[in-house]
This record gives structure tokens, C-alpha cells and sequence, in this order.
């Protein structure tokens, strides 16, 4: 380890930081939080299955845990407090990704073309005000259902060639809680299926690995927290 983790506050002494604007600063960091939630529910099915596999038959199906239902039992316990970090973080380089960004009076809006970058320029952020790589990482990850370099040079996406893939299990639950809630102006949330015709829409094989990721990680009930925020669906 080479930076630091840092806390809920310093966390948002980040946002804060690099936000361009309150309108900016609202968006952003509600998604993040809203991220972690869903991570953090997410983690907390996968080890309710981990931990009740030793007590329940096999064949015993497992109630829905904190709002998800299926998914596999993992190969270990998650980290609950290492997702809501990533979670809280993740979209920060959102921020530099405005093609007005709240400050100049106009409506925020993204720069469509770079928007894909958002993550990598959140990695960069983080790792130059120190934070240790394992954290930073969650941001440079979780874009879509994982970025290939084969994908970032197929469709000539302005990306350095690489893989921006998760690489444990926590970065992957943050990237699969990332697409129950949107950034759209005005933010919503997506239910699972909707995420799939999303999904589609880039290629029968990012449909196949969102189905993927659904079938491990279970189906979460988007519902609550719509009602919590007071956003709309799509169903």
C-alpha cells in the first residue's frame, strides 16, 4: 500500500475538491451515494449466502437479503466497508467529463464523446491526491459491464488501450451497482431488465455478460430507494 484509504469525510472532501459547481457536487455525489448503497446491499446478499450455506441444505433457497434476490454463493466474504468506499468514489472524474458543468448559468450537461473517460480521469484525480491505488481503482473499473482493450480499440474509444476491468470482487459489485441508478439529467433508476436492453444496445455480448453478472450477484429491487430519492424508474 502506497496512499491512503480515506474517510467518509475526507471522502467528501474529494468531491468537494474537484466539483465545479453545487448543481455538479448534487448529481455526482448523490449517485455515489446511492452506488454505495446498492453495493453495500449487494455485498450483504453475497455473504448472507456465504455464511448460510454452512447451516442451510444445499437445495435450500436462501430469502431475498437487504432488497436482492438469486445470486451465487461466493468464493469468500466481501469487504462491506471496502465497496462503500469504491462505491462513494467510483464517479468522481465525472466531474471533469461537463461539457457545462453548472458554473457558467447553464444547465449541466455531459460531453458525450469523453464521457468515457470519466473514469479514468477519476483514477488519475485520486491517485494524485494520494490515495492508495486499490481505492483508485474502483474508479477506473467500473465503466459499463468492464471495458476490454480489445472493446476500447474495436470501437476507437478515446481511451489509452488497456483493460479497465474489475479486479476483485468488491470493484465488481461496484460496477454492477452502478447501473441500477443513472446520471441522465433528471437521474433515474433502471430496474434490471431495463439495464439489459441497455446493455443490448452495445452488442449481444455485453447483453450475455450483464446476464452474467446478474445470474452471480442476484437482482436487485430498485423500488425503495425511487421512492427514497424521488426518482422515476425505467422499467
Amino acid at each position: 500500500m502506497t496512499g491512503y484509504i480515506p474517510t467518509l469525510e475526507q471522502i467528501d472532501e474529494l468531491h468537494r475538491k474537484i466539483a465545479p459547481s453545487k448543481a455538479a457536487y448534487e448529481l455526482v455525489h448523490t449517485h455515489c451515494v446511492i452506488v454505495a448503497t446498492i453495493g453495500c446491499q449487494i455485498v450483504r446478499r453475497q455473504n448472507a449466502l456465504f455464511t448460510r450455506r454452512c447451516t442451510l441444505p444445499k437445495e435450500a433457497e436462501v430469502p431475498p437479503t437487504a432488497g436482492v434476490t438469486g445470486g451465487h454463493v461466493p468464493p469468500r466474504l466481501l469487504d462491506e466497508h471496502l465497496v462503500l468506499i469504491g462505491g462513494l468514489l467510483h464517479d468522481i472524474g465525472t466531474y471533469r467529463v461537463f461539457k457545462h458543468d453548472g458554473s457558467d448559468g447553464e444547465p449541466l450537461k455531459f460531453d458525450g464523446p469523453h464521457y468515457v473517460q470519466h473514469g479514468l480521469k477519476g483514477y488519475e484525480y485520486l491517485l494524485n491526491e494520494g490515495v492508495d491505488e486499490s481505492i483508485a481503482q474502483f474508479a477506473r473499473n467500473h465503466t459499463g459491464v468492464g471495458l476490454t482493450r480489445e472493446t476500447v480499440e474495436s470501437q476507437g474509444l478515446p481511451l489509452p488501450p488497456a483493460d479497465y476491468v474489475p479486479m476483485s470482487l468488491e470493484q465488481e459489485v461496484v460496477m454492477v451497482a452502478d447501473k441500477y441508478n443513472s446520471k441522465s439529467i433528471p437521474p433515474k433508476f433502471l430496474t434490471a431488465e431495463a439495464y439489459t436492453r441497455k446493455a443490448a444496445r452495445f452488442g449481444e455480448s455485453n447483453k450475455r455478460e450483464w446476464l452474467r453478472l446478474l445470474e452471480r450477484y442476484g437482482v436487485l429491487d430498485v423500488k425503495p430507494l425511487a421512492e427514497q430519492y424521488h426518482m422515476r424508474i425505467a422499467e
